[in-house]
């Protein structure tokens, strides 16, 4: 039998698809996965933000088109990546074990966001990471960074940038750990939702690929990423506006943290809640209204002007 994989070029991307077809071909020995590689209108545009351009949508919506038009059975995403609405007929039922969530710092010159000297350059493509840099350090000139993670490692040796940050899950699949100085603290940066974590996204209707990727689901990591888009979606930010969430188990219970920023890091708004993990939708709902109480939605008007 035959599956085929829908997956950009990127190296980052192409390990995460070879990942799922080394699993899924290990538990079904009669299942042979082909992998079909596209171009997206985010690989393809590096020179623009891409919440100037259209969103993370672009990273995706190419493997949707491949997805609805059934030359393939599946795509891998990073969760990170992918909008918090999926177009109709798609679903992702498979979220496989998160990676390491945090943020990491990049630097030849110096081992953590405090050693950075006065006004130095930092790069970064994430308003997310921006805003909570400059609340740490107002004095940091964060600049516009993208491209796949070895096209910005190029760019940082070049010495383009004094430090960049980077997803440490992307480092650490690609074989990048030791480029890491330092880890950012959750309350330094809150990660964006579903960093981290592989999703599997197929047609609605394609239940025998479902049922061959079930067994790469982590339940955990499922319903810590359920938790964390529903709060994002209800707020309605894209990345075009500063928005991190992170849910984590404790026990038996579900605990979500939320954060809604200026660009700028002036002004930080967060919520951390705790709810049972059968509530997951309903935490991230709830994390989302705590944060429009505390005036969220005069930020998020603000940037979608």
């Amino acid at each position: 039998m035959m599956l085929t994989i829908a997956t950009r070029e990127s190296p980052l991307a192409l390990w995460q698809a070879c990942w799922v077809k080394a699993q899924l071909e290990k538990i079904h020995p009669d299942v042979t996965v082909h992998l079909l590689g596209l171009t997206t209108r985010a690989d393809k545009m590096l020179a623009t933000p891409l919440y100037k351009v259209g969103g993370k949508g672009l990273f995706v919506k190419e493997l949707e088109e491949a997805l609805l038009e059934g030359r393939a059975n599946m795509a891998v995403h990073s969760m990170k990546d992918v909008p918090m609405e999926l177009p109709p007929g798609l679903c992702i039922p498979v979220m496989c074990e998160r990676e390491d969530p945090r943020d990491a710092l990049v630097s030849n010159d110096y081992a953590s966001l405090a050693e950075l000297p006065q006004n130095a350059v930092i790069g970064t493509s994430s308003l997310r990471r921006q805003s909570q840099l400059l609340a740490l350090r107002p004095d940091l000139k964060t600049t516009f960074l993208r491209g796949n993670v070895n096209t910005r490692l190029a760019k940082l040796d070049d010495g383009e940038y004094v430090a960049i940050v980077l997803a440490a899950a992307g480092l650490k699949r690609l074989g990048f750990q030791q480029r890491i100085r330092s880890y950012l603290t959750f309350e330094q940066s809150l990660p964006a939702a579903g960093q981290g974590v592989l999703g599997i996204e197929c047609r609605q209707d394609d239940r025998l690929t479902q049922q061959l990727i079930a067994p790469l689901n982590h339940e955990t990591s499922f319903v810590c990423t359920t938790a964390e888009r529903a709060m994002c979606r209800y707020l309605g930010g894209g990345c075009s506006v500063p928005i991190a969430a992170y849910a984590e188990m404790l026990q038996h219970q579900l605990a979500l943290s939320g954060l809604v920023a200026t660009v700028d890091g002036v002004r930080i708004l967060r919520s951390n809640l705790i709810d049972s993990a059968d509530r997951a939708e309903k935490l991230g709902i709830a994390v989302a209204r705590d944060l429009l109480l505390q005036g969220a939605q005069d930020i998020l008007n603000t940037l979608a002007v």
